[in-house]
């Protein structure tokens, strides 16, 4: 799951930073605000990719994912990208965990003991 999620942190990442250059266009945004909101987002996504495995940090990722499409109230694009990075979330985490589960269950075969007819000689 971490690999799956970091990939899409880091994606979002470079997302933010497109959108904030973006926002700095609109005149009734300060660029110190619009450099500000989006740097702590960027921030917390190289943040998350180390803490994902952790309790609670699948929860931050999704409270991003909601502050990503809320964020298309500046950025009208970033509904639709927010929508698009909610949904590659939701798929590396749910598949991410799929392959955490499938990766056990490989490790603990491999660990059992030999099968019935082996020729331990």
């Amino acid at each position: 799951m971490r690999t799956l999620c970091s990939s899409t942190l880091i994606g979002e990442f470079f997302v933010i930073g497109f959108a904030a250059l973006v926002a700095m266009k609109d005149p009734d945004l300060s660029t110190a605000t619009v450099w500000l909101v989006s740097g702590i987002a960027m921030v917390l996504c190289l943040a998350l990719c180390g803490v994902i495995t952790r309790p609670g940090g699948v929860a931050l990722g999704w409270a991003l994912q909601i502050a990503l499409v809320a964020s298309g109230v500046f950025v009208p694009t970033m509904y639709f990208l927010g929508l698009v990075f909610a949904a590659l979330w939701w798929a590396s985490v749910h598949y991410g965990r799929k392959i955490d589960e499938a990766k056990a269950r490989f490790a603990a075969q491999a660990d059992g003991p030999p099968a019935s007819g082996a020729d331990t000689a």
